[in-house]
């Protein structure tokens, strides 16, 4: 259990602290927004591609050997991003980082269930699902702190330690385990389409913001990542060893499961890619505040994950997903409440608190339905499709959810700008760092009043563009609920 929770720790904390540090690395290499996503991207686009790979791989070569291989990339990786010299190579590192991340996460869950009996696997996964989120409840505010009190790049150093103490306890008390059925052939050409074709895609979408639909270098990546995509899922149909089997979505249950994971984590990570920069660039926040304000959502997910076990037992597979998506949707419609001068008290926490109390409820049985829903022997296959899903949702929602951010943004800002006293130069050289969205360095040749005006613009638009963002986030997470109660079976057992 400390192994496993700690190996996930390590990779989730990278989707909680980093995103508090990203408007001090927007600082700090004078960045814009679209470099901000890559920072998030390329470590979501290698462990979301990846993962699939990485489960096949700990199957049959070993479980806790492959969970080792993947913490010292990650740690190495690590302790590159502390010390990159620029944005370019920060993304670079990110990226190795994923590669990492893609051998661990897996391997954390399907030790899990490789090592506790059937009867003791609901219980285990949901303190498995707590213990992490209690580990990582830590990762905000300690991101902030270190923002505030040394710098962002110690929010990285932190995993070194981490990494150590977890190589540790891993060769202490876990023993070997792997898919003893036979091994199968790895599916390289299809880990090379997924990977090529999620990253066309990402790439245009992302690049969009600042180049438009209309340029060849956005829309041509947009088709070949599509067709690549497309010709995974043929090779995944006709391949002997497939990296993943589409048999496995026969069965409704890991089908709508996974279906509601994609959704659930979406809207989760496409709109708290964006809140810090709310909190810290709009409000006002330090970023120790800004860590803290999330822990009310994060101390919700893990509270109420600790009584999953109870709770499927009680009330079955699907009223928990169904109730908490529904909750969940309420949490993050909440949050289009919030104005450019709102109190945390009256204004975020309300949203955060439901948010957490509803994804707390659906979480743990989620991955409960799911690694119930196949054979002991494929539970590393199982982890990283459900993984898989997770991670190419969140991979894909800060991508579309930035095209939509910037569009609203943009739109708003240029209508409030027409009304500032502006002279060519001056609007010109703004027009121009709009893609910096709310961290827009305004031209110190303007006076105070205009100044004024223009942060006011700033602020007021990126404040709508929030607000799109997070009901767009509820309407997909009411469309993950819906599909859990369409498709997961209320008590009916699963394969």
């Amino acid at each position: 259990m400390a192994a496993t929770v700690t190996g996930s720790s390590l990779a989730i904390i990278d989707a909680t602290a980093v995103n508090i540090a990203l408007p001090a690395i927007q600082q700090g290499f004078d960045a814009d927004i679209t470099a901000l996503q890559w920072v998030v991207e390329s470590y979501a686009l290698f462990l979301g591609t990846l993962i699939l790979l990485g489960g096949v791989l700990g199957d049959h070569l070993g479980r806790k050997r492959l969970f080792a291989i993947g913490v010292i990339i990650f740690a190495a990786a690590s302790a590159w991003c502390g010390l990159a010299a620029d944005i370019p190579q920060l993304i670079i590192a990110r990226a190795v980082q994923g590669v990492g991340a893609a051998l661990v996460v897996p391997g954390s869950l399907a030790l899990l269930s490789a090592h506790f009996p059937e009867a003791q696997r609901g219980r285990a996964i949901g303190q498995w699902a707590s213990f992490t989120t209690l580990a990582i409840a830590l990762g905000p505010v300690l991101g902030g702190v270190l923002v505030d009190v040394a710098s962002w790049r110690w929010v990285f150093f932190i995993n070194l330690p981490l990494s150590v103490f977890l190589l540790a306890v891993l060769y202490a008390g876990v023993p070997e385990s792997r898919d003893e059925s036979g091994a199968r052939k790895l599916d390289i050409l299809g880990a090379v389409l997924i990977t090529l074709g999620l990253g066309g895609v990402v790439f245009g979408l992302l690049e969009s913001s600042r180049l438009g639909f209309a340029e060849t270098v956005v829309w041509a990546p947009l088709v070949v990542g599509f067709i690549l995509t497309g010709l995974f899922l043929v090779r995944q149909k006709m391949a002997a060893s497939p990296m993943m089997p589409l048999s496995l979505f026969r069965s409704r249950a890991f089908s709508g499961a996974n279906i509601m994971t994609f959704f659930l984590y979406g809207a989760m990570s496409g709109s708290l890619f964006f809140l810090p920069f709310n909190l810290m660039q709009v409000q006002g926040w330090s970023a120790t505040l800004a860590g803290a304000a999330v822990l009310p959502f994060i101390l919700g997910i893990a509270i109420f994950s600790l009584f999953a076990g109870f709770v499927v037992a009680r009330f079955g597979q699907r009223t928990p997903l169904v109730v908490g998506g529904g909750i969940a949707a309420i949490g993050f419609a909440l949050l289009a409440i919030p104005g450019t001068d709102s109190s945390y008290w009256a204004g975020f926490l309300p949203g955060l608190a439901v948010m957490g109390l509803g994804i707390g409820i659906a979480v743990a049985p989620l991955t409960i339905v799911v690694m119930a829903a196949v054979p002991p022997n494929r539970a590393g296959l199982a982890s990283g499709v459900n993984n898989s899903a997770s991670r190419v949702a969140m991979l894909m929602a800060v991508a579309v959810f930035g095209m939509v951010m910037f569009e609203v943004y943009s739109a708003q800002f240029e209508a409030a700008l027409q009304s500032v006293p502006l002279d060519p130069e001056s609007r010109e050289l703004i027009g121009a760092r709009m893609v910096d969205l709310a961290g827009m360095q305004i031209p110190t040749t303007l006076d105070q009043h205009s100044t004024g005006l223009v942060r006011t613009a700033i602020n007021e638009s990126f404040v709508d563009g929030f607000r799109v963002v997070v009901l767009i986030a509820a309407g997909i997470t009411l469309l993950g609920a819906l599909a859990a109660a369409l498709t997961i079976p209320p008590r009916a057992a699963m394969k």
